[in-house]
This record gives structure tokens, sequence and C-alpha cells, in this order.
């Protein structure tokens, strides 16, 4: 047997996977084991972690590779801070001493980290390996692939087309004009984290209107027919200074950025409606271009940007494509997967198998650590937490009565998900027919901006008879909207508000999972990859006659998706959840003992 290490670090995100002879046996990202969200350090834990998922140790490693080539990223920052001196000095004085201390010796941290190994380190480029991530566990046997996100070495956009086991990269967009940096520049200026707020964005555009597209494309964005683009850099920040925006972004966008935690207004939604409908733009004629030159059937989409499911669910709905593949894991955490499988199939020129059901080879992208029944029940004992322990057959009709009731469930149990999505594994559950369901969990559960909306987990059977779609949507990337016989129309009245006073309006039958424009970013629930959670979803439709529930994942807002027992009953004592599920115990809140938090719990997390 052959062994791939994959491996991301050193800007977000960090992450490790292992692929054993093709096949994708584990992966999972740092901050998940640290508990700091987007960890960018070397991901220690979650290489400790694939090695004892596979039985293995170090010296079973055939192959390490790294997700891309700090050498080449080195150099455009040098020509960056060369290129805008004097300006950029602050900048390049606080990203040297990382880069010499780490980054640039990276083969030799990699040796320092992994003992025993004596190996060659392959080092992918970031876009190719963001394509590999994309192209090779999908289920398409030929397929063009579009990778999208702030930057890479040089590049920004890539496409490209693979077959088989082979993959092309056909052209390319570089630094400074990036899809990925225009958004990260309205997530900035709209009061947000950048790297982590992007889909803050994309949650509050259908509040506002898009009342700056045409400034944006007149006067700080070049968008070409072919999906090509020019940044005009005067408005920006990024390239020499600590901002993303410049003094000439605030005077066409109406004044300075606003300040984090501020009250959103008017003017940032529409900010928002805007930046999202010039992306979609520039992903449609993007794939149009990418189509023309493939002639490729199938189109495979990564990279930061490739989470944008708004965009993903439109561009699917264009018909452009017969359809589209993903990748779950879409952020430089994917890079440690496409790397790893770049390797098996590109560097040693392993054979491709593609499923012939139409399955993709992520398993669901359930590959982290599983909570042990046995290990949780002495957990919960040492700590005196009663709980009421499950059997197989009654646990679903459990659940599903006590979901019917109104409760809010945690859910720890079968193998965590790897990316930025919790699919079941590391979830909070509700009713999605509450009119109530999406602010209690935001406000009281999340500790999170109330307009956040919620994602429909639905048995596969049954999506398109609730949603305008028609296929599995397994990881949580397409967003669709809610079929008319479903909708609540809206009164006259309802119609006039403005902002977030759209939130109290009730969209359909299933209001807590129907965002204020009728959309929804649906979930599939396959037996074979999640079967008690899907079992849990047939259960409740057998109870209500709705096949769907509210799913979110299970953490609070600046805190990464709990990986363990102990993550999940810590997080469960410090919100108003009701119950907790840890493999097959049943934890209720009224009974626990009292929780001793030091402090304030939430001021330990960066609230972004």
């Amino acid at each position: 047997m052959t062994y791939v290490l994959g491996i991301s670090a050193f800007y977000h995100d960090s992450a490790a996977c292992l692929v054993r002879d093709g096949e994708l046996v584990a992966a999972a990202q740092e901050e998940r084991f640290t508990r700091k969200k987007h960890d960018a350090r070397f991901p220690r834990n979650a290489v400790d972690y694939c090695l004892r998922e596979a039985g293995i140790t170090v010296s079973h490693l055939d192959h390490v590779a790294f997700y891309d080539k700090p050498l080449l990223k080195f150099e455009r920052l040098l020509q960056t801070y060369l290129g805008t001196a004097p300006r950029g000095l602050r900048s390049f004085v606080m990203a040297m001493p990382v880069w010499l201390k780490e980054k640039l010796g990276t083969a030799g941290l990699i040796r320092k980290e992994l003992p025993g190994y004596r190996k060659r380190i392959l080092f992918g480029e970031h876009h190719e390996s963001h394509a590999a991530s994309a192209f090779y566990p999908s289920p398409f046997e030929e397929a063009a692939v579009l990778t999208i996100d702030g930057v890479g070495e040089w590049a920004t956009t890539t496409f490209g087309r693979g077959k088989g086991h082979e993959l092309e990269l056909l052209g390319q967009i570089d630094f400074p004009h990036s899809i990925g940096l225009l958004y990260s520049a309205f997530t900035y200026y709209t009061g947000f984290k950048v790297n982590s707020g992007e889909y803050k964005v994309m949650g509050l555009a259908p509040y506002g209107q898009p009342r700056f597209v045409d400034a944006i494309l007149s006067k700080i964005m070049d968008l070409r027919e072919d999906g090509s683009f020019h940044l005009r850099m005067d408005y920006f920040d990024y390239m020499s200074g600590l901002r993303m925006t410049s003094s000439r972004f605030d005077d066409v966008f109406g004044g300075p950025p606003r300040t984090a935690e501020a009250q959103l207004t008017q003017r940032e939604m529409d900010l928002a409606a805007s930046v999202q409908v010039v992306t979609e733009m520039a992903m449609e004629r993007q794939a149009r271009h990418v189509k023309e030159v493939t002639g490729a059937d199938y189109l495979c989409m990564a990279g930061g940007v490739a989470l944008n499911c708004v965009s993903n669910g439109k561009l699917l709905r264009k018909g452009i494509f017969k359809d589209i593949f993903v990748q779950p894991a879409a952020g430089d955490a994917g890079g440690a997967l496409g790397v790893a499988m770049a390797v098996w199939h590109k560097y040693l020129g392993k054979p491709r198998m593609v499923s012939p059901d139409g399955r993709d080879a992520m398993k669901g992208s359930l590959l982290g650590p599983a909570p042990d029944h046995d290990d949780a029940k002495r957990h919960l004992t040492s700590i005196g937490a009663p709980f009421r322990e499950l059997s197989e057959e009654e646990l679903p009709g459990v659940l599903a009565e006590l979901l019917e009731q109104g409760n809010v469930i945690g859910l720890c149990q079968g193998r965590m998900e790897f990316g930025p999505r919790a699919l079941g594994g590391r979830s909070i559950i509700g009713d999605p027919r509450s009119r109530d369901m999406q602010k209690t969990m935001n406000l009281k559960i999340k500790y999170r901006e109330s307009f956040r909306p919620f994602a429909p987990a639905c048995l596969p059977e049954d999506v398109a008879d609730w949603f305008e779609h028609d296929r599995p949507s397994p990881y949580m990337l397409m967003v669709a909207p809610v079929l008319e016989k479903h909708r609540i129309a809206m009164t006259e009245e309802q119609q006039k508000l403005f902002g977030i006073e759209k939130l109290n309006v009730p969209r359909s039958s299933v209001p807590a999972i129907t965002h204020v424009d009728y959309s929804a970013r649906i979930q599939t629930v396959d037996e074979r990859d999640n079967p008690v959670f899907y079992r849990v979803i047939k259960a409740f439709k057998e109870r209500t006659g709705v096949p769907i529930l509210v799913n979110t994942s299970y953490n609070v807002r600046g805190e990464p998706i709990v990986c363990t027992a102990e993550d999940a009953y810590r997080c469960f004592m410090r919100t108003e959840m009701d119950y907790l599920l840890i493999a097959r115990c049943l934890i209720k809140k009224p009974e626990q003992p009292k929780f001793d938090d030091k402090g304030d719990w939430r001021k330990e997390f960066e609230l972004d």
C-alpha cells in the first residue's frame, strides 16, 4: 500500500489529509483540535489524527506533499513590496520575520514535525492543488475545472480540464486582480473580518438592493465578456498597506468603512447585494468561457470563492453545464486533500476510478474523528453528567419526537466533517416549521447576528418536492428557491419593509430555513454516508410530513466547530440548547449539574 500525506499550513485553515492507494482515509483542520479558529500553524494534531485513523506511523508514509510553493509566493510578495515602495514598508516589516523564521523553511519545518520521514517532500502549486481537490474526487470522468480565490502564489483564478487521471490548467488571472480579494474588500468595508466574514456578506445581500453595481463596474473594476477582469488598484490598499480599501473607495461608496460591531445600515446591505451580483456576473462569464474553450459537459470548482453557494446555485440553474461539483473544503484546507490526490494521480500516474452510480469520492466529507460510544459514557459518568443511553433502533424516533416538540438538539455523532460546513456529524438541529427557530438559534445558541440564515437538511428523495433543485446537494454548496407551493405570499405592507425588518416575515411553511428572498442553502443527506442523521430526518418526516430539519454548525460565534465529546458538552452547557446527543448518549439540559464556567466564556473568543 502507498500512503500520501497532504499538508496545508501557515496562511489560514491549516489541515492534513491522508490518501491510501488513491482512497481518502482521513482529513481534518487543525482548528478543530486546538480550538483556535482558522489556526494556521503546522497541523500537528491533524497529522497525528490522520496517521492514527489509518493505523500507521510516519515511517509508513511514502510521500509527503505541501499544497503550494512558498518560494514563488515569497517572490510575489517581494515584487509587490518593491513595486509599491516606500508605501508598503510597514507591511513588509511585519511580514518578513514570519517568512524568514517559518515559511521559507517549510521543508525543514515539515521534517522537524515528522521525525523519521527521510524521503522527498513534494510541493504543488496553490491553484493546482485546488483544481486537483475539485476534479479527482468528483463523480465525472471528464470535466472542466475552475478555481477562484484571493491569491495563491501569483494566480487568483485558473481554469483547465481533467480527464481520467490527467489534469491540465489552461489559463489564469494573476494578482493583484482577484474576485476573492474584491469580495474581501467589501467584507472589510462592511465591517466584517476578512477571510472569515465573507459568508456574512453573502447572507446579508438579500436584505439590500444592488444599487452600487454600476459604480463597481464603471469605477473600480473592468469586467470583460470572457470573465477576465482588471481591478483599478488606486481604490484598494491591500498591495502596500494593512487595509483592504483606500480613501478613493470611501469616496465612491459614501464614507469610511463600517466599524466592527456597529449597527448595520441599509448602506451595508446594499453594498453586500452589489458585490454579490458582480461576483455572480463574473463567475457566469468565466463559466461560459471555460465551456467554450474545453467543450466539457461538467464543471468542477474549488477555491474560497467556490464556497459562495448563492453564485453556485445560480450558475447551475443557468444550464451552462449538465452538472457542477464543488469541493466541500474549497478553501485552503482543501489544498491538503488536493495535493495528496495530485501526487497519487498526476505525479505517480495512477489511474482514477469513477463510481458507476455517480457518487463522488468524498465520503460525504465525513473524514474526521468519530466519538466512541463507550468513551463518551465514561467521560459523562466521570463528570457526573446524567444521560440516557439510546439503542440504534430507538434513537431516530426519540430525537424526532423531541424536535417536533420544539427542542433544539446538538449532534456529536459519526465522523467529523472536513470543510467549513457541518453536515450532521457536528450539527445543531431544529424544527424548520418554527417561526422563531432562526432567531432563537442565532441569538440564544450561536450568539451571532440575527440575519444569518440556516440550511435545510433534506431527504434526497424529497428535495425536488420542496426546492427548485432536482439532484443531490450533499455539501450545502448550492442555494435554490423554495417551490412556489410552499411559499407564503407577502402582504402589501410587508413588501414595503426594508433591511432587517424583513427578517420577521415568514416566507414559507418552513420559515426557519427560508431566507428573505425565498431561497435556501440545500443539504441532501445520503443514508450511505450518514445513516443516523438520515434516519432522524426520516423519522421527523413520518411524524410531521416534512422531510427537512434545520441544520447549523455545532459552534458558537468565534469558535471552531466542535470536535470531541468534551468540546460538545462544554459548548452545550454554555448555550441554550435543550438536548445533546454524543454517540448514543442523550443529555437533557435541566438534568445537568451546575457547569463550572470561569468568567464570561464569550470573551475567550474573537468576535468576528
